[in-house]
């Protein structure tokens, strides 16, 4: 057994200074010795996806990130790990407990995850160790960690047995920012009056500065923003469904004075909806959500989603956002961007569009790898003003 202030203070050493995750009972002892610390940040998050969305932003940011879970979590955490962390080439270490391990008695329904957890890392083509139960263990532990991530660019797991660190009592509880929502949401008007997603878009990019860091959500919004202006300020998520509003939020916060705008989609903000709580908690002002919702799965062939029934400006409200607007008006947008843009956030911007997409519509050939590492480059200035590579409008 070790302190968890003794495995803290040597991945500090390392230069990790970011941690989000979902606590566990075995965790409890490392997650408040980081929430105790003030050089550390720990964002708590709502699903074990999430957290992976939110390293994966802090990481674009420059920072080097720890992602921890039950081992039930990783159940949650496959989509993102296997298609964003692999195709962008994004690491962080993983700490998983291991609830369930054959021959500790633990509750029946962590008994199949405990017996399949080493097994589960091995199929999704991620390593892993023990974490160290011993002082002397920890630095070749972090030591084969660490060359696995520069080497691989991929994430590596320690897996947490019962009793491996000492108790230790939370000594603190941030207070939360509770704000009064501005907010103003027009009953939605005829169908056929909205614009469609590539003319949401392009009105969007019209009334921005040039200077936001823009996270695109997977499917057609990434491949129609890629159509009619591929910048090196744009991130196309091309996996992980659900996590760009994640990313958003690791982004925005491990840089509070770089403007981040993520544009989501319907089906992909529904998936993940508890990240509209983790943002409106953790107060990015920096930060403006937009949602184009056309009631559809357009990638997949045009399925309904529940969105026709779902007021996300309100859930943005309720969820203690600064900023909550819903508008169907073409006329309107524009403004409605502007306004945002230049006001504090987190700000939510419920756009309702037409269903469909144009019949020919490109991906993105620039590779994810090389899509992370212009943005990390225009995050970190060395592009200076974003040039402007434009295609044909749709």
């Amino acid at each position: 057994m070790i302190e968890a202030s003794q495995f803290i203070g040597h991945l500090q050493e390392l230069g990790y200074s970011q941690y989000a995750g979902v606590p566990c009972s075995f965790l409890k002892p490392f997650i408040n010795c980081v929430i105790d610390d003030p050089a550390l940040d720990y964002l708590g998050s709502a699903s074990e996806g999430e957290a992976v969305g939110i390293t994966m932003g802090a990481h674009l940011a420059g920072r080097k990130t720890v992602t921890m879970c039950q081992n039930s979590g990783l159940g949650n955490m496959v989509n993102p790990l296997t298609s964003l962390n692999y195709p962008f080439r994004i690491p962080t270490l993983l700490i998983t407990t291991w609830r369930g391990q054959p021959g500790v008695k633990d509750e029946p329904q962590h008994e199949q995850m405990g017996r399949i957890t080493k097994a589960l890392l091995d199929a999704i083509e991620i390593p892993s160790l023990p974490f160290p139960t011993e002082t002397e263990q920890i630095a070749p532990t972090m030591s084969a960690a660490e060359a696995h991530m520069a080497a691989s660019g991929r994430p590596f797991a320690l897996i947490m047995a019962k009793d491996s660190v000492a108790p230790q009592k939370l000594q603190s509880v941030p207070s939360p920012i509770r704000v009064d929502c501005e907010s103003a949401m027009k009953p939605f008007g005829p169908e056929g009056e909205r614009l469609n997603r590539s003319g949401a878009l392009t009105a969007i990019l019209e009334n921005l500065v040039g200077n936001e860091a823009i996270i695109a959500t997977t499917g057609m919004t990434g491949r129609e923003l890629f159509t009619i202006a591929d910048r090196e300020n744009h991130l196309y998520v091309v996996g992980g469904m659900g996590t760009a509003s994640g990313i958003g939020l690791g982004l925005a916060h491990a840089l509070p004075d770089q403007p981040t705008l993520v544009i989501d989609g319907d089906g992909a903000a529904l998936m993940k909806l508890g990240a509209l709580a983790s943002i409106g908690h953790y107060q990015p002002r920096n930060l403006l959500h937009i949602i184009l919702d056309n009631e559809r799965h357009d990638s997949t062939g045009g399925q309904a989603t529940v969105s026709s029934t779902t007021r996300f400006a309100e859930i943005a409200a309720a969820c203690n956002y600064r900023r909550a607007i819903a508008t169907d008006s073409a006329r309107d947008l524009p403004e409605i961007v502007r306004k945002l843009r230049e006001s504090d956030g987190p700000s939510l911007l419920h756009v309702k569009i037409k269903p469909g997409n144009p019949d020919k519509i490109g991906r993105p050939t620039v590779t994810p790898v090389e899509v992370k590492e212009r943005f990390m480059d225009f995050l970190r200035g060395r592009t200076g003003v974003v040039s402007q590579t434009s295609r044909p409008r749709l």
